[in-house]
């Protein structure tokens, strides 16, 4: 590679995959070349930053420290593909290795990499040319298969079609505004809200109105990128990725290869290093992975390919081999070179040859030692796979619609975790299926004449360090010795986090830090009904209010209540302190003074006899930590009298009361002020801590229903404790322990007092 010694190369896209393997091999192996990188700068920290930091990774040891690299053979030009800075004038090569590699990007952020960040970068080539002191050699990284959804040989030249850049680049943001403003019509909105009032409307409204636009921005991606994809089709590709990376070859093609000389290098699908940096070498996950792993922990049953397609894989070495040999050999003006970097053509690998040998590894190397676990896939094709993975849709849509109507349990939220597992598993198969199955069905032979004739021209000196010729590859060797072990890997360190996340939910709040008295207040809030006390504010109702009424009364007030309660329920659902109000007017005219003695000489005992031991030791230890403990409640105050020593604070419903002619405390049915659920709870503790100076972050929150996300997340330690499985799954989703406090009955099923059964006194 003596031709790149002295020469000064422009790359992009250097912290992605392609570019950084390049930048690796560049600086260790090619003493004599200097690099100008473009890099964006992120939030606090330069362009320079950030490649100081790519300069400290491991692979990099071996070119030398990074003072001994920059500047003296890596500079940074900061700037993106957004706002190419001018270039300066003593480029020889420029290596064009960003883009937007996704499969299925938003349609206007595709063309604003693909096509527009392209065309500005050449716009600063062609200015570099136009100075005179050098003519640059373009190379531009593109895909083999943009060669769209054709059958058969594919060849290294200019892809045959007559679809023009321009204006499918503008009818793309066209395409993409249109739908952002779709979603902003009265009937969507509507939807939106519906939904979001649907999901967490007893939270409040400001939950609902964040679940309504987060349900917005949602579906103006998924519209943005099926815009995309079936646009791409309809031309003929198979996706938006490979569409724009077309148009983007085509600008190319009409502008620069004209003017400068014009490489165009086309990888098949990048996989793991076969040598260099070393055998395995991956950044990230990239095609081949998620289904490789999928497979291996047992979550792939089945994969939508023919046994006999190809997949074309190429190590990433011997992409950027490829590279470094093409950047070394420009070609004449006007004839813009094409090269393919793959496999099929003359070493192919098959989808049933891939499988093979992933099962072959994971029957060594399993997951939890089991190998049981492995799949046979049959590959009976894309059409029973489909219907597999909708019937596997439908049921787990059923089992959530009956899970909503189960009693809370440790079993109820096993049941959840297992269809959130299905769930995922079929959500998995549909992803890789919408997104690979035109690959997975392609029939193409990538032909690569040009590419194994420029490796054939190397220098015999230069074969085995800079070789690209795929059909040396012992496909066997490479993916059962060296590129599963790569990717299981990493793996493998995630399945143990995993596993102490499960362990963290099983095991219950975490430990307590004691307060130092000169530090800032720490909180300790818990919720009562379902929380500390099995059971709902019903069931305390009618227990307290019946109490108080002779036997026809309470018949009549029980009927009440039974008539009322499917309306109230689902009042609940949208507004919880409606639904508070509607419950507690039943307690106009009851006398406050008996009631309270009920609740002393009755209730008491019986309340401290349900309440769960493990939550007054877990109140009794923040109080032994030197915490504030608070009682929060959407109950009246007569409720919490048997808890009140505990706590150095109650918050709770406050019965209006006024003096009866014959001298007792009544209630007038009505309210002091509305109920504190949902995001009022939220709002209180924040004004309470600010008040009182206390340190939220460092704060316990304990609540059971959906309802008190609002309040959990005020704090830096909830704990979600018996909860509802909507908690349950956003518990599990922030990572929040779990506990189990509850001693006997679960929600939603009223315990009929004695004195109904009874009908006396």
């Amino acid at each position: 590679m003596d031709s790149l010694d002295g020469k000064r190369l422009l790359l992009t896209g250097v912290t992605g995959f392609v570019g950084e393997a390049l930048l690796q091999r560049l600086l260790v192996d090619l003493p004599g070349t200097r690099v100008l990188a473009l890099v964006r700068p992120k939030p606090g920290q330069s362009g320079e930053d950030r490649m100081r930091g790519l300069l400290r990774k491991p692979i990099f040891r071996a070119a030398g420290s990074v003072e001994d690299l920059v500047p003296s053979r890596v500079e940074v030009i900061e700037g993106d593909l957004a706002d190419v800075p001018e270039l300066p004038d003593d480029i020889d090569v420029v290596v064009h290795c960003a883009g937007d590699v996704s499969f299925d990007p938003l349609i206007q952020e595709a063309f604003e990499t693909n096509v527009h960040g392209t065309r500005r970068l050449v716009e600063r080539l062609l200015e570099v040319n136009a100075r005179g002191e050098r003519t640059p050699h373009y190379v531009h990284v593109s895909t083999a298969y943009v060669g769209g959804r054709r059958r058969g040989s594919v060849p290294e030249r200019a892809v045959d079609h007559t679809v023009d850049w321009r204006s499918e680049a503008a009818a793309g943001a066209r395409v993409a505004e249109r739908i952002e403003e779709d979603s902003r019509t009265e009937a969507m909105l509507r939807r939106f809200l519906r939904e979001a009032e649907r999901d967490h409307g007893r939270a409040g409204p400001l939950s609902v109105a964040a679940g309504a636009e987060e349900r917005r921005a949602t579906w103006v991606r998924d519209q943005q990128k099926a815009a995309g994809k079936e646009r791409g089709r309809t031309l003929g590709w198979t996706d938006c990725y490979t569409f724009t990376k077309a148009m983007g070859e085509r600008y190319v093609e009409e502008v620069a290869a004209p003017v400068v000389p014009t490489s165009i290098v086309r990888p098949s699908i990048i996989e793991s290093s076969l040598v260099h940096p070393y055998p395995g070498w991956i950044e990230g996950f990239k095609m081949a992975e998620p289904i490789i792993l999928a497979y291996g922990r047992g979550e792939l049953t089945e994969f939508p390919a023919a046994p006999d397609s190809v997949v074309d894989i190429v190590p990433i070495d011997h992409v950027v081999n490829a590279i470094i040999a093409v950047a070394a050999t420009p070609p004449p003006l006007s004839e813009p070179r094409y090269f393919h970097v793959s496999s099929g053509a003359r070493n192919p690998v098959t989808f049933r040859g891939l499988y093979e040998h992933v099962r072959s590894y994971f029957t060594d190397f399993p997951f939890d030692s089991s190998p049981e676990i492995l799949p046979t896939w049959d590959f009976p094709g894309v059409d029973k796979v489909e219907r597999k993975v909708a019937m596997g849709e439908r049921l787990t849509t059923v089992a959530d619609r009956l899970l909503a109507f189960a009693p809370r349990s440790e079993r109820v939220r096993e049941a959840a975790r297992k269809i959130d597992t299905a769930r995922g598993r079929v959500d998995f198969a549909r992803r890789y299926m919408d997104l690979y199955k035109a690959y997975t069905e392609a029939e193409l032979r990538f032909t690569d004449d040009n590419t194994l004739a420029l490796h054939r021209s190397l220098d015999p000196a230069d074969v085995e360090l800079f070789g690209f010729d795929t059909s040396v590859i012992d496909w066997e060797q490479y993916f059962e010795k060296t590129h599963c072990p790569s990717v299981t890997g990493q793996m493998r360190k995630y399945e143990e986090i995993r596993r102490r996340r499960k362990q963290l939910e099983s095991t219950g709040p975490r430990a307590l830090t004691p307060v130092d008295p000169a530090d800032a207040p720490v909180l300790a809030v818990f919720d009562l009904a379902g929380t500390l006390l099995p059971g709902t504010v019903v069931d305390t109702y009618l227990t307290l209010r019946l109490s108080a009424l002779n036997a026809p009364a309470r018949v009549q007030e029980f009927s009440r209540i039974m008539r009322n309660l499917p309306g109230w329920i689902a009042a609940e659902r949208r507004d919880r302190g409606s639904f508070l109000r509607s419950l507690f007017r039943g307690y106009a005219d009851t006398d406050l003074g008996r009631l309270e003695s009920f609740i002393d000489d009755v209730w008491a005992p019986r309340m401290l006899r349900e309440t769960s031991s493990d939550a007054l030791k877990r109140i009794q230890a923040h109080r032994d930590a030197g915490h504030r403990t608070i009682l929060m409640t959407g109950d009246v105050r007569p409720v919490t009298r048997p808890l009140a020593a505990l706590f150095d604070e109650i918050v709770c419903t406050e019965l209006e009361e006024e003096d009866a002619p014959d001298g007792t405390r009544r209630a007038t049915g009505f309210l002091t002020s509305p109920p504190l659920v949902g995001e009022s709870r939220a709002a209180w503790l924040r004004r309470y801590a600010e008040v009182n100076g206390a340190n939220l972050a460092a704060s316990y929150a304990y609540a059971d229903s959906h309802s008190d996300l609002p309040l959990l997340r005020a704090v830096g330690n909830p704990t979600a404790v018996s909860p509802d499985v909507p908690l349950f799954r956003a518990a599990r989703a922030a990572r929040w322990p779990v506990a189990d406090w509850a001693v006997s009955s679960p929600t939603r099923r009223l315990r009929l007092p004695q004195q109904v059964l009874v009908g006396t006194d």
